[in-house]
């Protein structure tokens, strides 16, 4: 097999693609798109997110110590772009898609109503790392939509149809291949 090798960069792909959404001292809500966002520890629950210094949302976030990881399905997807590529310096984000703010368990920061996964998290640490800064944060709350209960109370997320980023483009989820541990499970 012959490998063409290329300078250090990230090709670490597919990744989830979240809304992160908060709010200055007045109150005033603002979406981030973010595709550099994951799980960081079990106990205590921990998400990081990065965020390059330039971005609106970054100070907000900062002084605010406060946001909410908002998961994207397929269809919230062109909100999510529409709200990654225009700047909340300048729009209204939640009033120019359409999206509803809810409000939190735990934080002020405003959910997204329509996403299927709301993740309250309260600011850590701010680990400065060079193009993008990492917010490590602790989760505070999580709130799931209803509709993807079923009968068993159990949360079928899948259902949802999440969307993923992968080297510039969105993704659906696709078919499922496999559950955790098929590969050793004992056959029947």
């Amino acid at each position: 097999m012959e490998k063409e090798f290329w300078r250090p960069g990230n090709m670490l792909y597919p990744l989830p693609v979240v809304m992160v959404s908060c709010a200055d001292d007045k109150q005033k809500p603002n979406i981030i798109t973010l595709a550099w966002a994951g799980t960081v520890c079990t106990n205590p629950p921990m998400v990081s997110v990065s965020i390059k210094k330039e971005r609106y949302s970054y100070n907000i976030i900062k002084n605010s110590g406060e946001f909410v990881i908002n998961l994207v399905t397929e269809d919230l997807i062109k909100y999510a772009d529409y709200c990654g590529v225009k700047s909340g310096m300048k729009v209204d984000k939640f009033k120019d898609t359409g999206l509803t703010p809810g409000k939190g368990k735990v934080i002020t920061a405003p959910l997204i109503c329509e996403s299927p996964v709301n993740i309250e998290c309260k600011l850590k640490e701010i680990v400065p790392l060079g193009s993008h800064d990492m917010f490590l944060a602790e989760v505070v709350s999580v709130a799931v939509d209803k509709k993807y209960m079923d009968d068993t109370g159990k949360f079928n997320l899948n259902r949802a149809r999440l969307a993923i980023y992968s080297h510039g483009e969105y993704y659906g989820l696709g078919q499922l291949i496999g559950r955790f541990g098929y590969s050793v499970r004992k056959k029947k």
